[in-house]
């Protein structure tokens, strides 16, 4: 492909150049190549341009005041944008129908939800996000929530080849803020909750907020769909803007008009809910446990909806949804009886949900394991703390992905306001502890890990990943 089909206006010899690919990466730049150079939060892209140039880059893209020399200046006071842009004219073919949700808690199981509910309306669906990307018959690491900008149109690009038609995708606010997420068509953004997170990058709950904003305000296409979880303090917020650009809005939750939650009523095995749809009632039998569960299916019932699916069928196969790695996720039940459960909360509310969406089905004691990851945001680790010993009858304080922390020092953190909680570092030995002591009327959480198959410690040279899967020691501890 030629430069100049990619750079609207390009003329000359210029646009008469061959780009192969796109890199962010200097060490992956091949001849042809187009060369992404951005300041990032350790290094500083545009340092590496002549490297970039002598590996055989034809173009940079980077901010007016960058130093380029021997391949073409694409200059943009918001180059990562321009990027975005310029790479998605590139990696095409993509899929037809593309969503996308954002929001703190609920990402990744509404994405996978999704696209479940997708695969049983008979289409060739996929996800990317937390869990990787997603298909019927495959799943890979990309190693973040979401990658890299030229990742993530490789990826998509390569799922339409392969004959994907439907893709959704989690839209983070790291993701938003660095235009990961540019260039694609999504004709569905979904919505579904906000709390603490993330602070140690945004600074404020506002900033936050204002990044998970770029899904409603630019990256759903004009006269596209937002689908709003209605009963968050934040909701009300984001239905407005989704009303400021005249998108099609559908609301689900208790508040809601597309979907009305009338009740939920917890079973052995999951949920019975009564919906309000289009003036008639609906009764689904979720076959998951928890409110914060119910929410999420529901948020995905609106997307399969807004994007033209047929209501009766998504109710219709809401009751075939299979749990999400790391969701909610039974590991196993102890010789005594009590089942143990892994989830990824990892904030102030996503603990709390989890807890509560327990708490039904607990007659004995709630056993709550959790810990902080480090190099994070140190405000909710206290926070944690205080949800855990108000909720849990016992609570057991670890580790989580200790970083470059001192372990003790996170832990001490959390301990400030966890009451009388126990402190056991070492995960492993939590965990064993807490499946020794539980009961047949018990139930264990093991929180803030969920899918991750590894433990994240030290940093920079010293970075070392732990082989570590919560579910896999908490068999082996049951065992």
């Amino acid at each position: 492909m030629k430069l100049g089909e990619l750079v609207p206006g390009m003329t000359g010899s210029d646009a008469a150049l061959t780009v192969t690919g796109f890199a962010i990466d200097h060490r992956k730049v091949a001849p042809g190549t187009v060369f992404g150079a951005f300041a990032g939060a350790r290094f500083n892209g545009e340092d590496f341009i002549a490297d970039a140039v002598a590996a055989g880059a034809v173009a940079i893209v980077a901010a007016p005041g960058a130093t380029v020399a021997g391949a073409v200046h694409i200059a943009d006071a918001e180059p990562r944008r321009a990027f975005a842009q310029i790479a998605a004219r590139f990696f095409t073919p993509v899929p037809a129908h593309v969503a996308a949700v954002t929001g703190t808690n609920g990402k990744t199981s509404t994405a996978e939800m999704t696209r479940q509910l997708w695969r049983m309306a008979g289409h060739n669906a996929a996800s990317i996000g937390t869990l990787g990307v997603t298909t019927s018959v495959d799943q890979s690491s990309t190693g973040l929530t979401t990658p890299d900008i030229v990742t993530f149109l490789g990826n998509m690009s390569g799922l339409a080849r392969e004959g994907v038609t439907h893709a959704i995708f989690e839209a983070s606010s790291h993701g938003l803020s660095q235009f990961r997420t540019e260039g694609l068509p999504v004709q569905v953004g979904a919505f579904t909750n906000l709390s603490r997170d993330h602070l140690d990058y945004h600074g404020t709950m506002e900033a936050y907020f204002e990044a998970k904003m770029r899904l409603i305000d630019e990256v759903v296409v004009d006269g596209g769909s937002v689908v709003v979880w209605a009963d968050d303090e934040y909701s009300d917020q984001v239905i407005d803007r989704a009303k400021t650009r005249g998108l099609t809005l559908l609301t689900v939750g208790m508040a809601g008009e597309a979907i009305r939650l009338i009740s939920r009523t917890p079973t052995q095995l999951g949920q019975q809910l009564l919906l309000a749809h289009d003036g008639k009632e609906v009764k689904v039998t979720l076959p998951l446990i928890g409110a914060y569960q119910a929410a999420n299916a529901l948020v995905s019932a609106g997307i399969i909806i807004a994007a033209g699916g047929d209501p009766r069928q998504v109710f219709d196969h809401l009751g075939r949804l299979q749990p999400v790695r790391g969701r909610l996720e039974r590991a196993v039940i102890t010789r005594a009886g009590a089942p143990v459960y892994v989830d990824y909360a990892h904030t102030p509310d996503g603990l709390q949900a989890a807890i509560e969406a327990l708490r039904p089905h607990v007659t004995g004691r709630l056993i709550t394991l959790f810990g902080a990851g480090g190099d994070r945001d140190i405000g909710k680790r206290p926070q944690m703390g205080k949800v855990a010993s108000d909720l849990s009858d016992v609570v057991i304080v670890t580790d989580d992905n200790p970083r470059s922390e001192d372990p003790a020092a996170i832990r001490a953190a959390i301990m400030a306001a966890a009451g009388d909680a126990t402190e056991i570092g070492g995960r492993r030995e939590a965990i064993a502890a807490a499946v020794a002591m539980a009961g047949a009327n018990d139930i264990v959480l093991l929180a803030g890990k969920g899918h991750e198959q590894g433990q994240i410690v030290g940093a920079g040279d010293t970075l070392r990943v732990l082989p570590f899967d919560d579910v896999q020691v908490a068999r082996e501890c049951a065992a």
